[in-house]
C-alpha cells in the first residue's frame, strides 16, 4: 500500500483551506427588472471582488425563497443568509424602526439619506442584533404614491372608502385609517392578483415598484401623495456574520453600502421612464396635490402614537437633521 507523507497531507489540506469558498444565499421579493435586484447583483459582484472570490453570493429574486416575512424569519433562523425587504416588515419584531415610516417625516431624499446613512441609521440597524440579525445597510424603496382603480385621488376625501393594500406597518395603517380609507395589509407577492381581481382597490408604492411589478396594468389612477419615505433594509444572519473573519465582515458591509448608492442612483435615473411607462399604460396621474390636508390628518397623530411607545427623542433628532 502506497503511503503519502504526513507533510504532503498537511500541504494538501492547507491548499484546500486556502481555496475554500463560502456561498451566501441572498433573498428578496422584487422582480429581476427592479432596482433592488440590480443592487443585489452589484452587491454580489463587489463581495466576490473584495474577498478575492472567497465569498460568493447567490441572489434569489421574486420571492423564490418566500414572502417578505418568511425570508426575514429565514435570516433569523439561519436558513437564509441575507435578505432585503422594506423597513415596514422589520417593524413586526423591532418597533423602533417604525420611526422611519412615520407619514411626512422626511422632506426629501437628501433628508432621508442623512438620517439612514448617519448615526441614527447605525443605531437602528444595531437594534436588529437582539433579533439574531446583522443590519448591513439601508437601501431604498422611496416616496410612496397611491394608485387605485376607482377614481382619481385629488383630495383627502377621495380616499374615503377605498380599500388600499398597505404594508403591515402601524404608521401606514393608521394614516390610511385617518384618511378614511380601508387599509388592507397583505403579502407583497399577492398584490398583483388582489388588484386584478378587485380584492383591493389600490396600493401605495413608489413609481419604480409600481412599474417593475406591472401594477399599472391593473390600476387606473396614481396620485403623488408622497406620504412616506420607505427605506429597505439588507440584513444577514448574525451568527453567520460573526463567524466570518474581520476582513470578510468589512467586505460585506462595504459592498452593501456601495450597492445602496448604486441603487439610489438607479432609482433617480429611472423616475422619468417609470412615470412615462405608467402613463403609457393608460394610468391617469395627478402630480399637483395640496398636501396640507393630508399632512394635517396624520403627522401629529403618527408621532404621538410612536412616542407613546418609544419616546419622542429619535423623532426630534430626525426632524432636526433636515
Amino acid at each position: 500500500m502506497r503511503r503519502i507523507p504526513i507533510i504532503a497531507i498537511a500541504l494538501l489540506c492547507g491548499i484546500a483551506s486556502a481555496n475554500a469558498q463560502t456561498n451566501l444565499r441572498f433573498a428578496h421579493t422584487q422582480p429581476p427588472s427592479d432596482t433592488h435586484h440590480a443592487a443585489a447583483e452589484h452587491f454580489a459582484e463587489r463581495v466576490s471582488e473584495l474577498t478575492g472570490g472567497e465569498i460568493t453570493v447567490t441572489v434569489h429574486p421574486a420571492g423564490e425563497l418566500g414572502s417578505d416575512p418568511s425570508i426575514l424569519e429565514g435570516v433569523r433562523l439561519g436558513t437564509i443568509d441575507i435578505a432585503q425587504t422594506g423597513n415596514p416588515f422589520y417593524t413586526r419584531f423591532e418597533p423602533k424602526l417604525n420611526v422611519l415610516d412615520l407619514p411626512y417625516l422626511f422632506n426629501d431624499y437628501a433628508h432621508a439619506y442623512s438620517v439612514v446613512d448617519g448615526e441614527i441609521g447605525d443605531q437602528l440597524l444595531g437594534e436588529l442584533e437582539k433579533h439574531r440579525m446583522k443590519g448591513l445597510a439601508f437601501w431604498e424603496i422611496g416616496f410612496r404614491k397611491v394608485t387605485n382603480s376607482v377614481r382619481a385621488v385629488q383630495t383627502v376625501d377621495d380616499l374615503k372608502g377605498l380599500k388600499i393594500r398597505t404594508t403591515p406597518n402601524p404608521a401606514h395603517i393608521q394614516a390610511f385609517e385617518k384618511w378614511g380609507a380601508i387599509p388592507t395589509p397583505m403579502a407583497f407577492t399577492e398584490v398583483y392578483l388582489a388588484l386584478e381581481t378587485g380584492a383591493v382597490d389600490g396600493q401605495e408604492n413608489p413609481l419604480n415598484i409600481t412599474r417593475s411589478n406591472r401594477f399599472q396594468e391593473v390600476q387606473k389612477h396614481l396620485s403623488y401623495t408622497d406620504h412616506a419615505y420607505t427605506a429597505s433594509v439588507v440584513s444577514m444572519n448574525l451568527a453567520k456574520f460573526n463567524g466570518l473573519s474581520e476582513e470578510h465582515q468589512k467586505a460585506l458591509l462595504t459592498a452593501a453600502k456601495e450597492a445602496a448608492d448604486f441603487q439610489r442612483q438607479r432609482n433617480r435615473e429611472s423616475e422619468a421612464a417609470d412615470l412615462a411607462a405608467i402613463e403609457e399604460a393608460g394610468v391617469q396621474v395627478v402630480q399637483d396635490l395640496d398636501l396640507a390636508p393630508f399632512k394635517d390628518a396624520v403627522v401629529e397623530a403618527g408621532i404621538e402614537s410612536f412616542a407613546a411607545e418609544q419616546g419622542r427623542e429619535i423623532v426630534d433628532a430626525i426632524i432636526a437633521a433636515q
